[in-house]
């Protein structure tokens, strides 16, 4: 299925794989694929690969800061996350290379191990809340300008793009702007200010696999230094994780007083996000949020 990757992302992938003396692209499957990336297993004559390619006009260098994100994860060693063999543009397209994880059922320990593991990355602290450059969360661009405050970059750089956004395409009535704003002058004294944590910043169950040992991987990072509970919280919205993980998470690291309380306020960003990006069946959890804080 070669012929399935487009001639010049062909060339370019393989343009990078020469100059690190890897070898020759030999064949090509699909693993998985979308309305953004398309995605699979590039086989050389020496290893395979995860490839991912895209149209780099509409999401520009959304592959550059998914390679930045990743390497901001790998570079502890304290998990396991796909080591980057490059990226590039191969117009129209860019293009991302990675290791490719060969994944073997979950450990015994897995998720107690994730919850150590977590734990020992958000003690990686940041000067200020933001990076030093802007990202994506899926497919939407994330603003990551830096501040010293944590509820003033939560609204700014989260939540009022996102809200803009909505009331823009029509999905936001203006009560439901209105009760934003309200909660906007309560959010100082509703979230806890820690000093800023690395943050994998979109972390759902699809974004953890397993590696080659059965322990925890992490993928498609939205990396920024923020609030650890923003990690914590999102672990929650579709489904949840472990109790394992949490208490091995708590034994850790132990969050502040009432940490649960705010699930839903720090859910409002991602929903958001899924609401922008597939439609309304997001609003209803968005409107109990505000009903409960913002009314």
């Amino acid at each position: 299925m070669l012929q399935e990757v487009p001639s010049v992302v062909q060339q370019g992938v393989q343009s990078l794989l020469s100059d690190r003396g890897i070898g020759d692209i030999t064949g090509f499957s699909f693993v998985g694929g979308g309305c953004i990336n398309h995605s699979g297993r590039l086989k050389t004559d020496s290893a395979d690969f995860f490839l991912k390619w895209n149209d780099a006009i509409k999401f520009k260098a959304m592959f550059e800061t998914e390679a930045l994100g990743l390497q901001l994860f790998r570079d502890p060693n304290i998990i396991s996350v796909p080591e980057v063999i490059g990226y590039g543009e191969a117009r129209p397209y860019q293009f991302l290379l990675l290791e490719f994880i060969n994944q073997s059922p979950p450990s015994k320990n897995y998720w107690s191990e994730f919850g150590k593991q977590l734990a020992q990355i958000h003690r990686i602290r940041g000067r200020l809340f933001g990076l030093h450059r802007d990202n994506y969360m899926g497919s939407l661009p994330q603003s990551n300008e830096e501040s010293d405050s944590w509820s003033s970059f939560f609204i700014k750089r989260r939540l009022q793009p996102q809200v803009q956004r909505a009331q823009n395409a029509g999905l936001l009535d203006s009560k439901s702007v209105k009760a934003f704003e309200l909660l906007y002058k309560n959010l100082q004294d509703l979230l806890p200010e820690e000093e800023p944590a690395l943050l994998h910043g979109d972390l759902w169950s699809g974004n953890l696999i397993t590696n080659s040992d059965g322990g925890p991987c992490l993928i498609d990072p939205a990396v920024y230094y923020g609030n650890r509970e923003v990690d914590l919280a999102m672990t929650r919205l579709f489904g949840g994780f472990s109790q394992e993980f949490y208490d091995a998470y708590h034994e850790a690291f132990p969050l502040p007083p009432n940490d649960f309380d705010r699930v839903d306020l720090y859910n409002l960003y991602p929903l958001l996000v899924h609401l922008n990006l597939f439609g309304s069946s997001y609003l209803p959890g968005i409107k109990a949020t505000l009903r409960r804080f913002g009314e």
